[in-house]
């Protein structure tokens, strides 16, 4: 007797969101599904063979799809800096709520301690912490709000992943093989690589309750430890067998035996850029940024480790969460992460 499948489905799929989508692909308890707007083909989406479905983010709109593809579950990659955020997720917080079947919800959040910072970066006071406020009130859904710290995937070069690079955002750039280290570079951080937050994502899915906040760490470490595992890792250990053994290798995953340069950013310089823009209404790009180099200074990003160690025990048993040294390794063996 064949048993039924789960309908996952997955809404502004982005970058993170292909890692999810492929693990729900490999998953024999799945079937997925994608909410977009765009109209023209996704090449990508279409390699995969996943269905894909046109909505305009309104409450009629993705009833239908849900209702019609007869969905469980729904997790939005949507990542919106405005009060847009609120409008598109009450849309999909509403249609859950009217469908027959999808009775769980997975937000757009993908950020750090948003327990101990529940309004960090600034522009989640008007966007994320309204809409919690939105769930908490409502018993007829249930719902997480996900989190992994940073992206452990923009330590890789661009080709070894579906993360888009960020060399403005994040302190280091292993494609141009720089760095720019905020505050002392010493504050503690908390990353996860994007294939690794996927295969959780799948375990979630697979559980019968949820809590109201989910935290996954592969590891917890700093930037300046973090760019000293990559200057180590210039050459993996079998290029360095096949070098010994006068065998041609090919090129490593990052420039051989060359330091990063660095430069830095303190703490007072982005405190001016935040003080400068303070009271604004509109978000803009080097306000934005500002917000974001305070998460790496203040370690805002950092999952905090008693419930991320109790929710590895208690959902993700079954997952080996990769260290940097790890993942860097395996990068250096395999064409993709």
């Amino acid at each position: 007797m064949d048993i039924e499948r789960q309908v996952i489905a997955l809404a502004g799929v982005g970058h993170l969101g292909r890692y999810v989508c492929e693990e729900l692909i490999a998953s024999p308890d799945f079937d997925v599904i994608v909410l977009t707007r765009q109209r023209s083909q996704n090449d990508w989406l279409s390699s995969k063979a996943v269905r894909t479905f046109t909505t305009d983010y309104t409450v009629p709109s993705i009833l239908t799809l849900l209702n019609d593809t007869a969905a469980t579950t729904l997790i939005s990659f949507i990542n919106l800096a405005d009060t847009r955020y609120i409008t598109v997720h009450s849309a999909l917080l509403d249609a859950c709520q009217q469908s027959s079947r999808c009775k769980r919800l997975i937000p757009s959040e993908w950020i750090g301690d948003i327990e101990a910072y529940p309004s960090k970066p600034d522009f989640y006071a008007t966007t994320r912490l309204p809409f919690r406020d939105i769930l908490r009130a409502q018993d007829a859904v249930t719902w997480t709000l996900f989190n992994q710290g940073w992206l452990a995937d923009y330590f890789l070069p661009s080709s070894k992943t579906h993360m888009k690079p960020i060399p403005d955002e994040f302190p280091v750039d292993p494609n141009a093989w720089t760095a720019c280290v905020r505050g002392t570079g010493d504050e503690e951080q908390s990353w996860t690589c994007g294939r690794d937050v996927a295969k959780a994502v799948v375990e979630l899915c697979r559980a019968s309750d949820w809590e109201q906040v989910t935290y996954v760490a592969a590891e917890w470490s700093t930037f300046n430890a973090a760019i000293r595992v990559m200057e180590s890792s210039f050459v993996d250990p079998i290029l360095r067998l096949h070098q010994a053994a006068g065998k041609q290798a090919h090129r490593g995953l990052f420039p051989p035996d060359r330091p990063m340069p660095r430069t830095s950013k303190s703490w007072p310089q982005i405190q001016s850029v935040l003080e400068a823009h303070a009271g604004e209404k509109e978000l803009s790009e080097e306000l934005e940024l500002a917000q974001v180099e305070e998460m790496m200074v203040m370690s805002y990003l950092a999952c905090p480790k008693e419930a991320t160690l109790r929710h590895r025990e208690k959902y993700f048993r079954r997952i080996h969460f990769r260290p940097l040294r790890e993942l860097l390794q395996a990068a250096g063996a395999v064409d993709f992460i």
